[in-house]
C-alpha cells in the first residue's frame, strides 16, 4: 500500500484501548510514521502519543489521517463524518481498515474530490483469489492462533519475524487483517474475501518459497469464537502451518463481544492440531504467547512459568519477555 507518511491516527471515541487496536498496532509497530492522535470526547483509549487537532497535525507534517478504531461489523459511524471531511479538505489522505467503505458515503467522497485527496481501503481485497487446492507447498510456514480475537496473535507475528530476521533467517510477516496491512504495507484481509476463496486467499499469501524460508501467518479471531471460527479455519488450511503458536489473555472470562467463555489453552492446541492435519499432518505447536499487560511483572512472570508446565512448550509474552524461547523451539 502506497501510503504518505507521517500519520495523524484518529482514535474516535472507542469505548476501550481494545477498540483503538489498529491505531496502537501503528504506534507501537511503525512509530516513527506517527505524528499525534485524534481523540473525540468520551474516548476511552490512548495511543501514548501527542494529541492533536487537525490543524496542528498538518502544521507538523501529518499527510494521512489513518482510521485507528475497530468495531464490531466494521462500520463508520455518521458522527465521523464531518472529522473526516474536515481532515480531507486540510489536505490529508484518509486511510481506513474498516468493513464499511470509505467510497459509499457520499459526503466523505465529494470531499476527497473536491481536495484531490485519496481514499485507502486496508479492509478491500486487492485481486479476485481462488478456491483453495490443498497442495503441499515448499518452505516453512508458523500461524499464530487465539484462545478469543484480540489476544496478541499481531503482536506475537511480527515479533517472531523480527527475532527470524536478527537471526538472519529469512522470513516474512504475512499480514492478514486490516491493522498488520497497514503496518507491513501489504497482506490480505481475510476477512473479507468471500467464504469460498478465504483459504484459497490463504494459500496466495503464503506461496512456495525456499526450503529454509519462514511465512509468519498473523492470525485472526479464534476456532471457538461463535463470530469469526470460519475465518480462523480457513486460515489454519490455507496456510498450512508447520507450527503454531497460541496466544491467550490470561486475564480473561469471556470472548470479546459474545457471551460466551472464553476457550482453553488445551483446547485450542488439541483443536488446531486436529483441524490443522486436513493439509499439513504434521502441524505442532511450538509455543505459548500470554498477553501479560494487566498483570504486574511478578503475577505475569508466575503465569508464563505455568503455562511452560502445563503444556511442555515454551511460554512468553512477546513484548515483555521476547519470544527466543519459541524461535528456539520453531528452529528445532
Amino acid at each position: 500500500m502506497d501510503l504518505r507518511t507521517p500519520y495523524l491516527v484518529f482514535v474516535g471515541d472507542a469505548k476501550d484501548a481494545l477498540a483503538a487496536k489498529t491505531g496502537q498496532g501503528v504506534v507501537d509497530w511503525r512509530g516513527e510514521a506517527v505524528v499525534g492522535q485524534l481523540r473525540l470526547p468520551r474516548c476511552r483509549a490512548d495511543l501514548g502519543v501527542a494529541d492533536m487537532t487537525i490543524r496542528q497535525a498538518v502544521e507538523a507534517g501529518a499527510k494521512t489521517f489513518l482510521i485507528g478504531v475497530v468495531n464490531p461489523g466494521g462500520v463508520l459511524p455518521t458522527r465521523w463524518q464531518g472529522v473526516i471531511v474536515e481532515a480531507l479538505e486540510a489536505g490529508l489522505d484518509i486511510a481506513s481498515g474498516l468493513h464499511e467503505s470509505l467510497e459509499g458515503i457520499p459526503a466523505i467522497v465529494e470531499a476527497a474530490r473536491r481536495s484531490d485527496r485519496r481514499l485507502i481501503e486496508a479492509r478491500r481485497p486487492a485481486e479476485p483469489y481462488p478456491v483453495a487446492t490443498g497442495r503441499k507447498r515448499t518452505g516453512k510456514r508458523l500461524l499464530t492462533v487465539g484462545t478469543d480475537c484480540s489476544v496478541g496473535k499481531k503482536y506475537a507475528a511480527l515479533a517472531i519475524e523480527r527475532e527470524l530476521i536478527a537471526r538472519n533467517i529469512a522470513a516474512d510477516f504475512r499480514a492478514t487483517g486490516q491493522t498488520g496491512i497497514l503496518i507491513a504495507g501489504s497482506g490480505i484481509p481475510i476477512d473479507a474475501v468471500v467464504a469460498d476463496f478465504a483459504a484459497g486467499a490463504a494459500e496466495t499469501l503464503s506461496p512456495d518459497n525456499d526450503p529454509d524460508h519462514w511465512d509468519v501467518v498473523e492470525g485472526q479471531g479464534s476456532l471457538f469464537h461463535p463470530s469469526f471460527a470460519g475465518v480462523s479455519l480457513a486460515l489454519l488450511h490455507g496456510t498450512q502451518p508447520d507450527a503454531f503458536v497460541v496466544c491467550h489473555e490470561p486475564t480473561r472470562t469471556t470472548m470479546r463481544n459474545v457471551d460466551a467463555p472464553i476457550a482453553s489453552i488445551e483446547a485450542v492446541v488439541e483443536q488446531t492440531i486436529a483441524l490443522g492435519r486436513l493439509t499439513n499432518p504434521a502441524v505442532r505447536c511450538v509455543g505459548i504467547a500470554l498477553n501479560t499487560s494487566d498483570l504486574d511483572a511478578e503475577r505475569a512472570n508466575q503465569t508464563v512459568e505455568q503455562a511452560q508446565c502445563q503444556f511442555g512448550v515454551p511460554a512468553c509474552d512477546p513484548v515483555r519477555h521476547g519470544v527466543e524461547v519459541i524461535v528456539d523451539e520453531m528452529l528445532s
